[in-house]
């Protein structure tokens, strides 16, 4: 087996697993069952597609592909932190308590109680350091 058929099986190969991960993942998406889940297929998605330009840009021997691929990495990522934001953020208020449950005596009581005071740190055994 010549290299050049080697490197044409391989890149064979890579598309048909790439385009197997890839069908996968839509159905991941579109069945979710919550919305973190959707946000981690979407990553995925986006790994797919670094991956399938990739293999197109050894296939076609254009470096410019690669560059390409990483700057989507790049994206992909402030993407996925964005989507993480918004899911931590979605379920608080703006006073800090979880929108996803009412707030009863207990927590209220929590919430208008001042903060206990400080403990005096003491500095006996610093001296012996």
């Amino acid at each position: 087996m010549t290299p050049q058929a080697y490197l044409d099986f391989a890149v064979q190969v890579g598309f048909v697993l790439l385009s197997l991960s890839f069908i996968i993942t839509v159905a991941r998406v579109i069945s979710g069952p919550t919305l973190p889940d959707r946000v981690l297929a979407l990553d995925l998605l986006v790994a797919a597609a670094i991956g399938f330009i990739a293999v197109l840009g050894i296939k076609t021997g254009f470096t410019l592909y690669i560059d390409i691929a990483i700057a989507l990495g790049l994206v992909g990522f402030l993407a996925t932190v964005a989507f993480a934001r918004f899911i931590l953020s979605r379920g608080q208020r703006e006073d800090g308590t979880p929108a996803c449950e009412p707030v009863n005596a207990k927590t209220q009581d929590l919430i208008t109680q001042p903060a206990a005071e400080p403990v005096a740190m003491s500095t006996k055994g610093a001296d012996n350091a």
